[in-house]
């Protein structure tokens, strides 16, 4: 499979992640614990590290929350971003503290000479900006006159804020523009990326609980990928942080665009298969998470068309009556014992991970 050509931005960087220019699609996630008790923090951001998040975001809603972000970035490997809302006393302080990032709104945070120094202040340690523009949180005098957060708002929103970077010859920005509805995300992003060559941050906003937050960020961030927009991404679930990098590895994966750790495929069952077929997928993936190297893995539900169906699974298991068999790219290589099918697979996938 080719994946999407990818729309040519600039490259800018946070820490050692490259982002933009071609660059691999980096994925990112947000802490949900309180930045403020940092042990706490650190134990999060290395389970998100071992899933597989290459850059982390932290909430800075107070002084007590920026003056932990030293502790944190020293305690983890991954960059970190500072998330931060119209006090530029945080974002100078989570400078001081070491962030690789900054997450601010520069029209939102007063008079001219505080950006100024808060731009100052990223230009001389070689901090980028990421400029999130939200359906929820525009300007009243945008919401004036559009009357509601069109993809237009989100647009003008967006270059208003760069315009204030530009005017002090600050560029090292990547952009977003969210909203929780998907037409509107796509719409905006796509505006967008005809306008400018600003590396673009993708996510839905506030998508939901796993179950729909899935669905639309699948679905949003699917098309914005197919299109080859987006430099580096976030899946926004009310779930665990750690479910939020897995699915965007998978989203990543379907498109070709990334090929990190096992892809699972499993048949959809009919009145052919005999085992339980969801319930081995389920144990299949789960025995997989942790896998890094890309392997494709195919748990099918009889051996009629099974093996033929999966011919490009690296490995896989077809079901039958009291047993199945293994195969490996469409090739029987034993058959098994039903209650075995599981063990022989993972010990299989095990060997070729040696």
């Amino acid at each position: 499979m080719h994946p999407p050509l990818r729309k040519k931005t600039r490259t800018i960087h946070v820490g050692t992640v490259s982002i933009g220019g071609g660059s691999l699609i980096t994925v990112q996630s947000m802490t949900k614990t309180n930045t403020r008790d940092a042990a706490a923090t650190v134990r999060q951001i290395r389970r998100l590290a071992k899933a597989g998040c290459e850059i982390i975001r932290v909430a800075v809603p107070d002084m007590q929350a920026a003056l932990a972000l030293g502790d944190i970035k020293q305690s983890i490997s991954i960059p970190v971003i500072a998330d931060i809302h119209f006090d530029w006393r945080l974002a100078l302080e989570a400078i001081r503290q070491g962030v690789d990032g900054l997450r601010i709104n520069p029209g939102n945070i007063g008079a001219r000479w505080k950006v100024a120094e808060v731009v100052t202040a990223c230009g001389e340690r070689g901090i980028p900006i990421r400029i999130g523009v939200n359906a929820g949180s525009l300007s009243r005098k945008l919401l004036e006159k559009y009357r509601h957060p069109t993809p237009e708002a989100l647009v003008e929103s967006a270059a208003g804020h760069i315009d204030i970077l530009a005017s002090m010859n600050f560029r090292e920005i990547k952009v977003s523009l969210k909203a929780s509805n998907v037409p509107t995300t796509v719409e905006a992003y796509r505006l967008f990326s005809k306008k400018f060559r600003y590396p673009l941050h993708i996510g839905i906003s506030e998508a939901g609980p796993s179950f729909t937050g899935i669905i639309k960020s699948s679905v949003g961030l699917g098309i914005l990928l197919a299109e080859g927009i987006g430099d580096t991404m976030r899946v926004s679930l009310s779930a665990d942080p750690a479910e939020e990098v897995r699915v965007a590895y998978e989203i990543l994966k379907s498109l070709g665009l990334r090929q990190k750790g096992a892809n699972v495929i499993s048949c959809p069952t009919c009145g052919r298969c005999q085992i339980d077929i969801r319930g081995l997928a389920a144990k299949v993936a789960s025995g997989l998470k942790d896998v890094e190297r890309p392997v494709t893995v195919a748990v099918m539900g009889c051996v009629v068309n099974g093996p033929g169906e999966a011919r490009e699974a690296d490995i896989g298991i077809a079901g039958g009556k009291g047993s199945g068999i293994l195969f490996r790219k469409g090739k029987v290589v034993k058959t098994v014992k039903e209650k075995n099918l599981l063990r022989e697979l993972m010990q299989e996938i095990s060997k070729r991970e040696e």
